[in-house]
């Protein structure tokens, strides 16, 4: 295994480290009871729970407890990332020991009543099981998109959802909505007057390999307009303020362009690219009849290199707002109006955008680092996913006090994300 020294504090644009393995039997014992600080566990240790570590350690009135996995490379990596991002100038102590190390999802239910807050980041297609498990209790829940991969699973939480017998506190992590270029563009939408259109434009690389390729299994992702695009239906319903007409949903894709040349493949490989196109629900008017709104979702995964691997653009009636990643910028364009564009018989005079940085997440996010200071390493989400825990803390100590659950995204949101990319993956035009 190699030397601690081998892992540094990570900067704001670089990656976490790969799995790493070392025995179990090296690895101190778990905490100890009687901490006065919220009891976390995670289930699920690979990429995004490590990140999630990697933000809990930063607060100093979190404390992970348990670590659950099967895959015990990922149990002893997620340990070393715990140790590594553990802020002891917050906490004034040196992290004294590990968090107990458990690889059956059994073992750590019969510790749930030591559990304040689980995070559920395990693979896609267990995230359901683990919410009928784990919503019986009385504990919050973080839970990583997507809440279902298919149809059964979207029907089985929608039961949980209407069910007033439900003890947990549910919150579906979607980190894309903190992500500070995109916070401020939902911040000016105001001043683009009537919202019209939205296109959001994903330019990346493929998939990642995850523990056993299930991330190129249909059936245990959803295919890739739910396992990927999940955030983007989540944005296409916050930035409109709408629900997307589902029934008229119109989609053309790719397959078979990446992964030709893995060792296991599938009848039908996962889809690689695509667009799609959304109408958005028409408004109520009596008065004038109203232009609907309308979107469209491009997502190409071999795309290595592209300037932009995120643009979303959203055009009003009086305006224009683009927001691109990984620059972290947005583009403000006012249309003119017909004192500054007299001659309609010649082109519009320049318009010179007003240009918003936005690597600031502080700033973007109105957080006064002088009393609220938070961990603001990069992580895999300009550390969207440190902005999302402030959050999550901040609805947690509201319902200590209140007794009201008001989380950013509730499970009815993530389900309707699942719901959009269900049809949207149903509605393929050009495979029939």
């Amino acid at each position: 295994a190699p030397s601690a020294t081998s892992f540094s504090i990570y900067s704001k644009n670089s990656n976490m480290p790969p799995n790493q393995a070392l025995p179990l039997s090296t690895l101190p014992a778990p905490f100890d009871a009687g901490c006065d600080k919220i009891r976390v566990a995670i289930l699920g240790c690979g990429m995004m729970g490590q990140e999630h570590i990697s933000y809990i350690s930063g607060y100093p009135n979190l404390r992970i407890d348990y670590l659950c996995d099967p895959h015990e490379p990922s149990l002893t990596k997620s340990c070393k990332v715990l140790r590594e991002f553990h802020d002891s100038s917050k906490s004034n102590i040196l992290l004294p020991q590990l968090p107990e190390l458990l690889q059956k999802e059994d073992d750590l239910l019969a510790r749930a009543h030591h559990i304040d807050l689980l995070v559920i980041a395990s693979p896609n297609f267990l995230h359901t099981d683990a919410l009928m498990q784990w919503a019986q209790h009385d504990l919050t829940i973080l839970v990583e998109k997507p809440v279902a991969v298919s149809r059964e699973q979207y029907d089985e939480l929608n039961r949980l959802n209407n069910d007033d017998a439900v003890a947990a506190r549910i919150w579906v992590a979607m980190e894309y909505r903190y992500i500070p270029a995109i916070a401020k563009l939902l911040q000016l939408l105001p001043e683009i007057g009537d919202l019209k259109m939205v296109t959001i434009r994903e330019n990346r690389y493929p998939f990642l390999h995850k523990i056993g390729d299930w991330n190129r299994d249909r059936a245990k992702t959803g295919d890739t307009l739910v396992e990927k695009c999940c955030h983007f239906w989540d944005l296409f319903r916050l930035i409109t303020g709408k629900e997307v007409q589902t029934d008229k949903l119109q989609s053309m894709v790719q397959r078979g362009l990446n992964y030709k040349d893995e060792e296991n493949q599938h009848d039908v490989p996962i889809i690689d690219s695509a667009y799609v196109l959304l109408p958005f629900e028409k408004e109520e008017c009596n008065e004038h009849k109203t232009v609907q709104t309308i979107g469209c979702l491009e997502l190409c995964m071999y795309a290595e290199g592209s300037r932009h691997q995120e643009e979303i653009i959203v055009t009003g009636t009086k305006g224009r707002l683009e927001a691109y990643l990984p620059e972290n910028k947005v583009y403000f364009f006012q249309r003119p109006n017909h004192m500054e564009w007299t001659d309609r018989s010649e082109p519009p005079p320049p318009v010179s955008p007003v240009i918003y940085e936005c690597s600031s997440v502080q700033d973007i996010h109105g957080i006064d680092m002088e009393t609220e200071s938070i961990p603001t390493h990069g992580g895999y989400h300009y550390s969207s996913t440190s902005v999302e825990w402030y959050y999550l803390l901040q609805a947690m100590e509201e319902n200590a006090i209140s007794g009201d659950w008001k989380p950013h995204v509730s499970l009815h949101d993530g389900l309707a994300a699942v719901h959009v990319g269900l049809q949207a993956t149903q509605a393929i035009v050009n495979e029939k």
